[in-house]
Protein backbone atom coordinates (compact mmCIF):
# COMPACT_ATOMS: atom_id res chain seq x y z
CA UNK A 1 0.00 0.00 0.00
CA UNK A 2 2.77 2.55 0.91
CA UNK A 3 4.73 1.56 -2.62
CA UNK A 4 1.18 2.76 -4.23
CA UNK A 5 0.89 5.62 -2.54
CA UNK A 6 4.32 6.70 -2.78
CA UNK A 7 3.79 5.94 -6.75
CA UNK A 8 1.22 7.58 -7.09
CA UNK A 9 2.04 11.06 -5.19
CA UNK A 10 5.25 11.23 -7.10
CA UNK A 11 3.44 10.48 -11.11
CA UNK A 12 0.46 13.15 -9.81
CA UNK A 13 2.87 15.74 -8.93
CA UNK A 14 5.64 15.28 -10.95
CA UNK A 15 2.30 16.02 -13.88
CA UNK A 16 1.06 19.06 -12.62
CA UNK A 17 3.73 21.40 -13.91
CA UNK A 18 1.96 20.90 -16.79
CA UNK A 19 -1.28 21.77 -15.31
CA UNK A 20 0.39 24.63 -13.69
CA UNK A 21 2.41 26.25 -16.95
CA UNK A 22 -1.32 26.30 -18.58
CA UNK A 23 -2.45 28.53 -16.00
CA UNK A 24 0.05 31.07 -16.90
CA UNK A 25 -0.82 34.40 -18.41
CA UNK A 26 -4.73 35.59 -17.68
CA UNK A 27 -5.53 35.05 -14.52
CA UNK A 28 -3.16 36.54 -11.59
CA UNK A 29 -0.97 33.66 -9.62
CA UNK A 30 -2.93 33.97 -5.97
CA UNK A 31 -6.33 34.05 -7.65
CA UNK A 32 -5.43 30.69 -9.24
CA UNK A 33 -4.14 29.33 -6.35
CA UNK A 34 -7.37 29.96 -4.71
CA UNK A 35 -9.42 28.65 -7.14
CA UNK A 36 -7.62 25.75 -6.85
CA UNK A 37 -7.94 25.00 -3.18
CA UNK A 38 -11.43 26.65 -2.82
CA UNK A 39 -12.17 24.16 -5.69
CA UNK A 40 -10.42 21.15 -3.95
CA UNK A 41 -12.03 21.84 -0.15
CA UNK A 42 -15.56 21.97 -1.16
CA UNK A 43 -15.48 19.22 -3.18
CA UNK A 44 -14.23 17.23 -0.40
CA UNK A 45 -16.23 18.55 2.59
CA UNK A 46 -19.15 17.81 0.58
CA UNK A 47 -18.16 14.20 -0.13
CA UNK A 48 -16.94 13.49 3.28
CA UNK A 49 -20.21 14.82 4.59
CA UNK A 50 -22.55 12.78 1.94
CA UNK A 51 -20.52 10.10 2.59
CA UNK A 52 -20.65 10.40 6.37
CA UNK A 53 -16.97 10.11 6.28
CA UNK A 54 -16.56 14.19 7.78
CA UNK A 55 -15.41 13.86 11.35
CA UNK A 56 -16.28 16.69 13.73
CA UNK A 57 -13.13 18.05 15.08
CA UNK A 58 -12.97 20.05 18.24
CA UNK A 59 -10.79 23.57 18.59
CA UNK A 60 -7.14 21.95 18.32
CA UNK A 61 -7.92 20.25 15.27
CA UNK A 62 -9.29 23.03 13.58
CA UNK A 63 -6.42 25.01 15.10
CA UNK A 64 -4.19 22.51 13.41
CA UNK A 65 -5.77 22.51 10.24
CA UNK A 66 -5.68 26.34 10.52
CA UNK A 67 -1.90 25.87 10.54
CA UNK A 68 -1.69 23.00 7.90
CA UNK A 69 -3.65 25.18 5.92
CA UNK A 70 -1.66 28.73 6.06
CA UNK A 71 1.73 26.72 5.62
CA UNK A 72 0.55 24.13 3.07
CA UNK A 73 -2.11 25.46 1.16
CA UNK A 74 -0.89 29.31 1.26
CA UNK A 75 2.03 30.41 1.77
CA UNK A 76 4.28 27.35 0.53
CA UNK A 77 2.41 27.78 -2.70
CA UNK A 78 2.88 32.19 -3.14
CA UNK A 79 6.74 31.02 -1.85
CA UNK A 80 7.70 28.77 -4.78
CA UNK A 81 5.31 30.52 -7.50
CA UNK A 82 7.09 34.03 -6.81
CA UNK A 83 10.34 32.26 -6.24
CA UNK A 84 10.62 31.30 -10.03
CA UNK A 85 10.19 34.60 -11.02
CA UNK A 86 13.95 35.43 -10.03
CA UNK A 87 15.12 32.00 -10.62
CA UNK A 88 15.11 28.85 -12.92
CA UNK A 89 12.67 26.25 -11.81
CA UNK A 90 15.42 23.99 -11.82
CA UNK A 91 16.87 25.53 -8.79
CA UNK A 92 13.46 26.14 -6.96
CA UNK A 93 13.43 21.69 -7.79
CA UNK A 94 16.46 21.57 -6.07
CA UNK A 95 15.65 23.91 -3.37
CA UNK A 96 12.91 22.06 -2.35
CA UNK A 97 13.82 18.55 -2.56
CA UNK A 98 16.02 19.70 0.87
CA UNK A 99 12.04 19.21 1.89
CA UNK A 100 13.82 15.59 2.92
CA UNK A 101 16.76 16.98 5.25
CA UNK A 102 13.71 19.55 6.54
CA UNK A 103 11.44 16.76 7.58
CA UNK A 104 14.08 14.45 9.01
CA UNK A 105 15.53 17.81 11.25
CA UNK A 106 11.85 19.11 12.38
CA UNK A 107 10.73 15.44 13.04
CA UNK A 108 13.23 15.45 15.36
CA UNK A 109 12.58 18.96 17.06
CA UNK A 110 8.63 18.66 17.29
CA UNK A 111 8.62 14.46 17.91
CA UNK A 112 11.75 13.04 18.89
CA UNK A 113 11.79 10.57 16.14
CA UNK A 114 15.67 9.46 15.59
CA UNK A 115 17.20 10.76 11.87
CA UNK A 116 18.22 7.84 10.46
CA UNK A 117 21.60 7.77 8.85
CA UNK A 118 20.47 6.25 5.75
CA UNK A 119 17.61 8.71 5.01
CA UNK A 120 19.81 11.63 5.37
CA UNK A 121 22.47 10.44 2.89
CA UNK A 122 19.51 9.47 0.71
CA UNK A 123 18.56 12.86 1.13
CA UNK A 124 21.98 14.17 0.35
CA UNK A 125 22.50 12.34 -2.75
CA UNK A 126 19.01 12.88 -3.96
CA UNK A 127 19.81 16.58 -4.09
CA UNK A 128 23.11 16.02 -5.36
CA UNK A 129 21.81 14.55 -8.49
CA UNK A 130 19.32 16.78 -9.07
CA UNK A 131 21.88 19.43 -9.16
CA UNK A 132 23.23 17.09 -12.00
CA UNK A 133 19.85 17.00 -14.00
CA UNK A 134 19.67 20.82 -13.66
CA UNK A 135 23.11 21.52 -14.03
CA UNK A 136 22.71 23.25 -17.82
CA UNK A 137 20.07 25.48 -16.62
CA UNK A 138 21.64 26.93 -13.03
CA UNK A 139 24.63 27.23 -15.34
CA UNK A 140 23.28 29.43 -17.37
CA UNK A 141 22.19 32.04 -14.54
CA UNK A 142 24.23 34.55 -13.33
CA UNK A 143 23.52 35.20 -9.82
CA UNK A 144 22.56 38.78 -8.87
CA UNK A 145 20.45 40.22 -5.94
CA UNK A 146 17.37 38.61 -7.44
CA UNK A 147 19.22 35.51 -7.42
CA UNK A 148 19.49 35.91 -3.36
CA UNK A 149 15.57 36.73 -3.39
CA UNK A 150 14.33 33.83 -5.33
CA UNK A 151 16.19 31.45 -2.89
CA UNK A 152 15.13 33.00 0.30
CA UNK A 153 11.76 32.50 -0.83
CA UNK A 154 12.63 29.31 -2.15
CA UNK A 155 13.50 28.43 1.43
CA UNK A 156 10.81 29.73 3.25
CA UNK A 157 8.81 27.80 0.67
CA UNK A 158 10.28 24.47 1.49
CA UNK A 159 10.14 25.32 5.12
CA UNK A 160 6.54 26.08 4.89
CA UNK A 161 5.99 22.31 3.19
CA UNK A 162 8.12 21.30 6.37
CA UNK A 163 5.99 22.57 8.62
CA UNK A 164 3.03 21.55 7.07
CA UNK A 165 4.14 18.15 7.21
CA UNK A 166 4.44 18.09 11.32
CA UNK A 167 1.33 19.84 11.38
CA UNK A 168 -0.67 16.91 9.09
CA UNK A 169 1.81 14.30 11.29
CA UNK A 170 0.04 15.86 14.60
CA UNK A 171 -3.56 16.25 13.41
CA UNK A 172 -2.87 11.95 12.29
CA UNK A 173 -1.26 11.39 16.05
CA UNK A 174 -4.63 13.32 17.30
CA UNK A 175 -6.82 11.09 15.23
CA UNK A 176 -7.81 12.95 12.76
CA UNK A 177 -8.17 11.34 8.76
CA UNK A 178 -6.24 12.57 6.54
CA UNK A 179 -9.09 13.01 4.15
CA UNK A 180 -10.74 15.35 6.68
CA UNK A 181 -7.80 16.96 7.63
CA UNK A 182 -6.99 17.79 4.23
CA UNK A 183 -10.60 19.19 3.38
CA UNK A 184 -10.34 21.42 6.25
CA UNK A 185 -6.95 22.64 6.00
CA UNK A 186 -7.32 23.34 2.01
CA UNK A 187 -10.84 24.95 3.21
CA UNK A 188 -8.59 27.77 5.68
CA UNK A 189 -6.06 27.74 2.75
CA UNK A 190 -8.34 29.04 0.20
CA UNK A 191 -10.02 31.59 2.82
CA UNK A 192 -6.70 32.98 3.69
CA UNK A 193 -5.56 33.28 0.04
CA UNK A 194 -8.64 35.16 -0.81
CA UNK A 195 -7.90 37.74 2.26
CA UNK A 196 -4.90 38.17 0.88
CA UNK A 197 -6.23 39.08 -2.72
CA UNK A 198 -8.73 40.77 -1.70
CA UNK A 199 -6.35 43.06 0.66
CA UNK A 200 -3.73 43.63 -2.15
CA UNK A 201 -6.60 43.89 -4.54
CA UNK A 202 -6.17 41.44 -7.08
CA UNK A 203 -8.40 41.20 -9.90
CA UNK A 204 -10.98 38.16 -9.70
CA UNK A 205 -10.17 37.44 -13.38
CA UNK A 206 -11.31 33.79 -14.75
CA UNK A 207 -10.01 32.42 -18.30
CA UNK A 208 -12.88 30.09 -19.67
CA UNK A 209 -10.70 28.45 -22.46
CA UNK A 210 -10.86 25.08 -22.51
CA UNK A 211 -6.47 24.67 -21.44
CA UNK A 212 -7.04 26.72 -18.37
CA UNK A 213 -10.16 24.93 -17.06
CA UNK A 214 -8.56 21.62 -17.70
CA UNK A 215 -5.85 22.45 -15.60
CA UNK A 216 -7.64 24.37 -12.99
CA UNK A 217 -10.03 20.56 -13.08
CA UNK A 218 -6.42 18.95 -12.81
CA UNK A 219 -5.00 20.74 -10.75
CA UNK A 220 -7.65 20.64 -7.91
CA UNK A 221 -9.29 17.04 -8.15
CA UNK A 222 -5.38 14.95 -9.02
CA UNK A 223 -2.91 17.55 -7.75
CA UNK A 224 -4.59 18.46 -4.66
CA UNK A 225 -7.26 16.13 -3.73
CA UNK A 226 -5.37 12.96 -4.72
CA UNK A 227 -1.99 13.85 -4.46
CA UNK A 228 -2.16 15.89 -1.19
CA UNK A 229 -4.19 13.34 0.50
CA UNK A 230 -1.76 10.32 -1.06
CA UNK A 231 1.50 12.12 0.62
CA UNK A 232 -0.22 12.95 4.13
CA UNK A 233 -1.20 9.12 4.06
CA UNK A 234 2.68 8.50 4.07
CA UNK A 235 3.79 10.87 6.31
CA UNK A 236 1.29 9.81 8.50
CA UNK A 237 2.21 5.96 7.79
CA UNK A 238 5.83 6.01 6.88
CA UNK A 239 7.35 9.53 8.79
CA UNK A 240 7.77 12.52 7.44
CA UNK A 241 11.28 12.27 6.76
CA UNK A 242 11.05 9.35 3.85
CA UNK A 243 7.59 10.08 2.66
CA UNK A 244 9.55 13.69 1.72
CA UNK A 245 11.64 12.15 -0.66
CA UNK A 246 8.54 11.91 -3.07
CA UNK A 247 9.81 15.84 -3.68
CA UNK A 248 13.17 14.29 -4.97
CA UNK A 249 11.36 12.19 -7.27
CA UNK A 250 8.62 13.93 -9.00
CA UNK A 251 11.09 16.66 -10.77
CA UNK A 252 12.38 13.73 -12.64
CA UNK A 253 9.42 12.36 -13.74
CA UNK A 254 8.34 16.06 -14.75
CA UNK A 255 11.69 16.09 -16.91
CA UNK A 256 10.70 12.89 -18.27
CA UNK A 257 7.68 14.55 -19.57
CA UNK A 258 8.90 17.04 -20.96
CA UNK A 259 11.47 14.72 -22.99
CA UNK A 260 8.23 14.03 -25.01
CA UNK A 261 6.29 17.61 -24.90
CA UNK A 262 8.93 19.82 -25.16
CA UNK A 263 11.72 18.07 -26.12
CA UNK A 264 14.28 18.22 -23.23
CA UNK A 265 17.89 16.34 -24.12
CA UNK A 266 19.33 14.20 -21.55
CA UNK A 267 23.07 15.19 -21.34
CA UNK A 268 25.75 12.65 -19.60
CA UNK A 269 25.79 14.34 -16.16
CA UNK A 270 21.50 14.02 -16.56
CA UNK A 271 22.03 10.29 -16.25
CA UNK A 272 24.88 10.50 -13.60
CA UNK A 273 21.95 13.03 -11.45
CA UNK A 274 19.34 10.45 -12.13
CA UNK A 275 21.57 7.20 -11.08
CA UNK A 276 22.43 9.11 -8.18
CA UNK A 277 18.54 9.76 -7.22
CA UNK A 278 17.64 6.37 -7.45
CA UNK A 279 20.56 5.44 -5.11
CA UNK A 280 19.65 7.97 -2.73
CA UNK A 281 15.56 6.28 -3.01
CA UNK A 282 17.01 3.00 -2.73
CA UNK A 283 18.90 4.02 0.80
CA UNK A 284 15.90 5.84 2.20
CA UNK A 285 13.86 2.95 1.84
CA UNK A 286 15.62 -0.09 2.59
CA UNK A 287 14.70 -1.90 5.26
CA UNK A 288 16.82 -1.78 8.50
CA UNK A 289 18.65 -5.38 9.17
CA UNK A 290 17.86 -6.80 12.45
CA UNK A 291 20.91 -7.54 14.44
CA UNK A 292 21.75 -11.19 15.18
Amino acid sequence: MNLFLYLLTVLIWGSTWIAIKLQLGVVAIPVSVFYRFALASVLMLAGLALLGRLQRLDRRGHLLCLGQGLCLFCLNFLCFYSATQWIPSGLVSVVFSAATIWNALNARLYFGTRIAPRVMLGGVLGLGGLVLLFWPQLAGHHAGRETLLGLGLALLGTFCFSTGNMLSAAQQRAGIGPLTGNAYSMFYGAALLLAGCLASGQHFGFDAAPAYVGALLYLALFGSIVGFTSYLTLVGRMGPERAAYCTVLFPVVALSISTVAEGYRWAPQSFAGLALVMLGNVLVFARRRRAI
